[in-house]
């Protein structure tokens, strides 16, 4: 069982801001992490490929900094890794992203299963999972929390509702969404740290993957944002100060008005 794992470098969530110029994420001198439900895709795809034998490619878009998740990914268990970087790439949506992606995976090599976190949590758009799906021709189930049967032939998984779950057969080859209830990543071991330290990352740009450079980075992105601004104030407005006590009869008077 060969498995393909996306995974996003994405800026800690307590330092998410926007270059003022361009209106795209700003990344300079800002602490990167490995987006949090990636890493419960790698944790699955590991735990597949330990219970059904195969190998784990983990596979980055971002600048060069983001190989430093790749290694991670390999400290946690993926076999190897693969970076798509180039500057071309800059300022792509997720459907620019989609096609980069696609062009990147068809280029690395068959794989039975894809496997992306839910979202990312610097876009939180959750289109990525979805429009790889559509480029690739796969069939995708989104939200996983849990697989239950996988066989050569197909995949039963449980999709998360927000009133249950529900049970979906697909075939494979096929692309997983997943969510973090699906398990609970491990702590990377010292003999993965050490494998991660030698790892050979391989780096594709966009003439590597053939990429058409009216489909890729900005020149690609059908979305832009053209302009970032903080919302006017609405409504009036009243701060409660004091001990929580004194705040809360400051607020019991001031709702006793509208009784």
């Amino acid at each position: 069982m060969n498995i393909l794992v996306c995974i996003k470098q994405v800026p800690d969530t307590k330092d998410v801001r926007l270059d003022p110029r361009t209106n795209t994420m700003a990344r300079e001198g800002v602490e990167s992490i490995m987006n949090p439900f990636d890493r419960h895709a790698l944790e699955e795809a590991v735990r597949i490929r330990e219970e059904y034998g195969g190998s784990v490619t983990a596979l980055s878009m971002g600048p060069p900094q983001a190989e430093s998740v790749l290694r991670e990914a390999i400290s946690c268990g993926a076999d190897d890794g693969v970076l798509v970087s180039d500057r071309a790439f800059a300022g792509a949506d997720t459907w620019a992203t989609s096609y980069t992606l696609a062009r990147a995976i068809e280029t690395v090599g068959e794989f039975d299963l894809i496997l992306c976190g839910k979202q990312a949590v610097d876009g939180d758009t959750a289109q990525v999972g979805p429009g790889l799906a559509c480029r690739l021709a796969r069939p995708f189930v989104t939200c996983v929390q849990k697989i239950r049967l996988l066989d050569n032939d197909s995949l039963v998984v449980e999709r998360m509702m927000d009133d249950g779950y529900d049970v979906v057969r697909l075939p494979i080859p096929a692309l997983l969404t997943v969510v973090k209830d699906i398990n609970e990543p491990r702590v990377p071991s010292l003999k993965g740290k050490m494998k991660a330290k030698k790892a050979e990352i391989k780096v594709l740009g966009a003439a590597d993957i053939g990429a058409d450079k009216q489909c890729i980075g900005l020149a690609g992105s059908p979305t832009q944002v053209v302009n970032v601004f903080t919302p006017e104030p609405r409504g009036d407005r009243t701060k409660l100060e004091g001990t929580p006590q004194e705040q809360v009869a400051q607020l019991v008077k001031a709702l006793s008005a509208y009784l």
